[in-house]
């Protein structure tokens, strides 16, 4: 790993000045201002999905996304951290939000810290984010951080959301410090189910991997399970 680390922002918000990507914004300037301070440069990809929405939902019903959203995930594979940034619609994540992730392969975030953050227009939806975005993570096998943010409109005024922000960001600092997401990464690679050809920058295997010298590989391809 360089000592320069990537960072990339997943945007849900709908608009360039929705609070979620306000709330984005401070998270990644807090975090290059941390990792700054500890000697580590890092740089921040914005990843906007509103931008994206049609071509989001052509690829969830194709099942083969557009060269747009391609793109997008092919940066998102190569964050060594991601800052996930979502509104809370209607007591839950949005739409949108979930309909990115289910466009990416299930190892694409293996081992890689993620900070997660939620906006919303009411304190009592404040748990959306360890409800459901921290499930969503683990389930992709990511790490999130322990300090999960949210912020509604009351709190944009109050230092409390920069002390958390502060948290969060510590704490993604103490793990990107370190090699350790991408040990935990190496030394478990072969022991996770991978999706043939897949988006992960490590799934590098091809036609050319395959045995099709096998029973099962000579019957898949209409041939006879005997040489």
């Amino acid at each position: 790993m360089s000592t320069e680390r990537k960072i990339v922002v997943v945007n849900a918000g709908v608009s360039e000045e929705s609070s979620t990507r306000r709330l984005a914004g401070r998270i990644a300037q807090q975090s290059i201002d941390t990792l700054g301070e500890a000697g580590i440069p890092a740089t921040v990809t914005m990843l906007d999905l509103g931008p994206l929405a049609t071509g989001i939902a052509r690829s969830l019903v194709s099942g083969f996304p557009t060269e747009a959203v391609s793109d997008a995930i092919s940066r998102l594979a190569e964050a060594d951290a991601v800052i996930a940034a979502t509104p809370v619609y209607k007591a839950g994540i949005s739409g949108l939000f979930k309909s990115f992730a289910d466009l990416i392969d299930n190892d694409l975030l293996i081992a890689v810290p993620v900070i997660l953050a939620a906006t919303g227009g009411t304190a009592r939806h404040a748990m959306v984010t360890d409800d459901q975005l921290r499930p969503l993570f683990a389930f992709l096998r990511a790490l999130p951080v322990p300090t999960s943010l949210y912020a509604a409109p009351e709190d944009w005024g109050s230092p409390e959301l920069g002390k958390r922000i502060g948290r969060a960001v510590g704490e993604l600092a103490v793990l990107l410090r370190t090699d350790a997401p991408r040990q935990i990464a190496d030394d478990n690679w072969t022991g996770y189910q991978h999706r043939f050809a897949g988006q992960a920058t490590r799934s590098d295997q091809s036609v050319a991997d395959v045995d099709f010298t096998t029973d099962l590989m000579r019957l898949a391809t209409g041939g006879s399970s005997s040489p």
